[in-house]
Formats: C-alpha cells, sequence, structure tokens
C-alpha cells in the first residue's frame, strides 16, 4: 500500500486530471473519497490519466431506470488511489428512439 497523500494534493491532482461533478471526502471510515462525473466516458479517462484502469480494477456497469423511469447505464470504480480508497460513479441517460409516426399522430390529436 502507498502511503497516503494529503486530501489537499489529492483534490489539486484530481481537478487537474478531471472535471468531476461532485467531489466528497468522508473522514468518519477512516477516508475515503466519492466522486461523481457527468459520463462514463469521463470517468474512463480519469481512470486512465490517473493510471488505475487496470485488469484488476472493481468496477460494475449496468443499464437500469432512474427514479423518474428513464432508461440510464451506469458505473462505478472502486480503486485505491494515493492510499485512499475511491468510490467513483457515472450515470448518463440512454438515447431512446424517436417516437414512431402514428404515436406522433396519436399526441398530436391529444393536443388539439
Amino acid at each position: 500500500m502507498t502511503a497516503r497523500k494529503s486530501h489537499r494534493a489529492v483534490m489539486a491532482e484530481l481537478l487537474l486530471l478531471a472535471a468531476p461533478t461532485s467531489i466528497r471526502v468522508h473522514h468518519d471510515d477512516d477516508g475515503s473519497i466519492s466522486i461523481t462525473f457527468a459520463a462514463i466516458a469521463e470517468l474512463r479517462a480519469w481512470l486512465d490519466g490517473a493510471g488505475l484502469n487496470a485488469p484488476d480494477l472493481l468496477t460494475a456497469e449496468r443499464e437500469h431506470t432512474d427514479n423518474d423511469g428513464r432508461p440510464v447505464r451506469s458505473m462505478h470504480a472502486y480503486p485505491t488511489w494515493h492510499g485512499w480508497e475511491i468510490y467513483a460513479d457515472a450515470t448518463e441517460a440512454i438515447d431512446v428512439a424517436p417516437l414512431d409516426p402514428e404515436t406522433v399522430t396519436a399526441l398530436t390529436g391529444l393536443v388539439a
């Protein structure tokens, strides 16, 4: 295990490598950091840039629906980085097919 860097040093390096949408430092569990990214590609780019994207990295990906019923894809990664346990995640919407012409006509009729 590597010596733990200060959380300020880790934050500085994180911000130089990526643009996360949320960062939370948890001191109550002996020090972990939660990092949220806007897109899965951004999470993967950070893992690559930080040298963490290795075959033995614990990750999970899945497609599901969010609380509003919209289809989403999410990824979670759990590396140890500079002595800190990291909980990184990203969730993004899945493109849905456009409405077929019959449905558009039927909905248009309801609006009129």
